[in-house]
Parts: C-alpha cells; sequence; structure tokens
C-alpha cells in the first residue's frame, strides 16, 4: 500500500525559468539512469526475496519508494523550469508571450531548433515532464536489471547509483540556478546513500563471489591473458600479478597466449595453478552451497493456501 504525501522529500526550488536545462534534466526523468528506472528496479528485485530475505526485502522497497520520492522531485523542477511555457502555449488567439519568455527572437529561434531535436518535450507534452531521456526516447523496461540472485542484483544496483551519481555530477556543469544546484546535490547524494546501503547488504550474504552457485573451472579462474603492450612491454598490476582480489588465487600471467593456446590444444590440456581450489573441492562447495540457498528459498516459502497481505 502506497500513501502519497503531498510533500516533497526535499524542498525543490528554481530561481527563473530554464527550458533548455529542463530538457537535460528529463534523463534523471525517464532515462537509462534515471529515478524511474531505479525504483522500478528495486521494486520489482524486492518480490523475489520476500520470504527468504525479509530483511533485504524491506531495504529494497523502502530505497524503490524513496526514488519515487526522487522522481517526483525531479518531475517537480522540470515543471518549475517550464514555468511560463505551458500557459504560452495555450494563448492562441494572441500572439505568443513566449518570445519576450526567451529574451527575443534569437533565443525563440533557439528554442525551436532544440524542439526539433526532442519534439515530443516542447510540443506534445505542453509544457511538462514526459517519461523519455533528454533525446526524447521513451522509457523502457529493458532498463531494469532483476536476475533472481541477490548477489547479482545488489551488485547491479551498486553500478546503477554510480551511473545516477555521475550524471547528476554532470547536470551541475549545466545550471547556474542555485536552487537547482541544491537539489541536484541532494539527489547526487542520495546515490551514494543508496550505493552504501546496497554494499552494506551484499556484505552480509556469505559467500557472495562468484555469483551464483557454481564455482567456475579452477584452471581458467586466475589465468591473465596478455593482449596488449605498451612500447613492447607487457603491462603488470594488483589485475595481474600478485592475489586476485576476491577468491585469493595467484594470478598466473599468459605472456603469449597465442602459444599458450596452441601448447595447450585450446586450453583443454591444462592444469589449475596457483590456487587451492581443485574440481573435487569445488563440487562439494557446489552441493553445500546449493542445499543452502536452496533451504533459504524453500523453506521461506509456502507451496499452498498463500497468502500475500500483512506480515
Amino acid at each position: 500500500m502506497f500513501h502519497h504525501v503531498k510533500e516533497l522529500q526535499f524542498k525543490a526550488r528554481v530561481s527563473r525559468p530554464d527550458p533548455r536545462f529542463a530538457r537535460l534534466l528529463l534523463e534523471q526523468f525517464g532515462g537509462g539512469n534515471g529515478e524511474l528506472k531505479a525504483a522500478m528496479q528495486y521494486f520489482v528485485q524486492a518480490f523475489g526475496v520476500r520470504h527468504p530475505y525479509p530483511d533485504k526485502y524491506d531495504m529494497l522497497m523502502d530505497i524503490a519508494t524513496e526514488e519515487f520520492s526522487h522522481l517526483e522531485i525531479v518531475g517537480a523542477t522540470i515543471q518549475m523550469l517550464l514555468s511560463g511555457v505551458n500557459g504560452e502555449l495555450k494563448n492562441v488567439a494572441e500572439e505568443s508571450e513566449l518570445t519576450r519568455l526567451l529574451d527575443g527572437r534569437d533565443s525563440r529561434d533557439t528554442y525551436i531548433h532544440e524542439a526539433m531535436m526532442n519534439p515530443q518535450f516542447f510540443v506534445l507534452s505542453g509544457g511538462g515532464p514526459l517519461v523519455t531521456d533528454s533525446g526524447g526516447n521513451p522509457w523502457s523496461g529493458a532498463y531494469v536489471n532483476a536476475n533472481g540472485d541477490l548477489s547479482v542484483d545488489l551488485r547491479s544496483n551498486i553500478a546503477a547509483e554510480a551511473r545516477a551519481k555521475i550524471v547528476y555530477e554532470y547536470l551541475v556543469q549545466f545550471t547556474d540556478d542555485p536552487g537547482v544546484k541544491d537539489t541536484l546535490n541532494f539527489l547526487m547524494t542520495r546515490e551514494i546513500a543508496h550505493a552504501q546501503m546496497f554494499q552494506a547488504a551484499l556484505d552480509t550474504i556469505e559467500p557472495n563471489f562468484p555469483p551464483g552457485i557454481l564455482q567456475g573451472d579452477p584452471r581458467h579462474s586466475n589465468t591473465y591473458f596478455n593482449l596488449s603492450e605498451r612500447d613492447g612491454e607487457p603491462i603488470r598490476s594488483t589485475w595481474n600479478q600478485g592475489a586476485s582480489a576476491c577468491l585469493g588465487e595467484h594470478w598466473q600471467f599468459i605472456e603469449n597466449p597465442r602459444s599458450y593456446v596452441r601448447e595447450t590444444d585450446g586450453l583443454t590440456q591444462t592444469e589449475a595453478r596457483g590456487t587451492v581450489r581443485t574440481e573435487e573441492s569445488i563440487r562439494t562447495q557446489e552441493r553445500e552451497l546449493s542445499v543452502r540457498r536452496s533451504r533459504e528459498v524453500n523453506g521461506a516459502s509456502e507451496q499452498r493456501n498463500m497468502e500475500w497481505g500483512r506480515d
């Protein structure tokens, strides 16, 4: 049950109309990294974890609901940035005052030119936000990532918050309105907060790497193929030497991949090196993890006479 409170989470303020920036801000209303995408992604992900992970269900629903609040803030800001446009578009009986709003003919011509880049926003909307990105592309359910594995979804959410954060960071550079800057800074900061929440939730899942159940082939999980060079020398760093970050295996640097592939008959005649993992150990781990995850899900879910109401 949702209950709408007619009060924004953050007081949105705009000093003066700015239709051009309103169009840019559409990116966070109906774009691939915007607030609607985030709200729907976390909302959809929550359904599958309600019974096995009720704490994660609450977190996902809470953050999804806050993202809808952010969508309202973005929409309100867009509407204020378009203040005056809607009324002037309705004024068809007399010469429009839109020219004065846009500071003369040159600005009007620029406005018309930009409208041709996104006619739905300036013409079809009548001066309000649309569920599109800044280029006029309609919002799509394809933006939503929900894989059914909590460790995968949480990593996807951390990435989503990072992308949204950087979009707000870029948007700040295109406005000098102090009120709008304050709003963008608030929204950007909440992306940082959400990323921390998702990371904290991911840390409570053990083990959480690699994602899913299957552990991968230990012959190939720590090999690095040298496929690029600089000044004839291979590049060595923490991602191809020393211990790997997640599994703690020692990286095996394949300096000449072409010869290595040939010598190992297309990587079929290789042995695991630099790792304590074996085929037998990972099969055992997969069986144990499979049973654990299955019990977590099935043990928390009813099979008959199911209800979804008050917990």
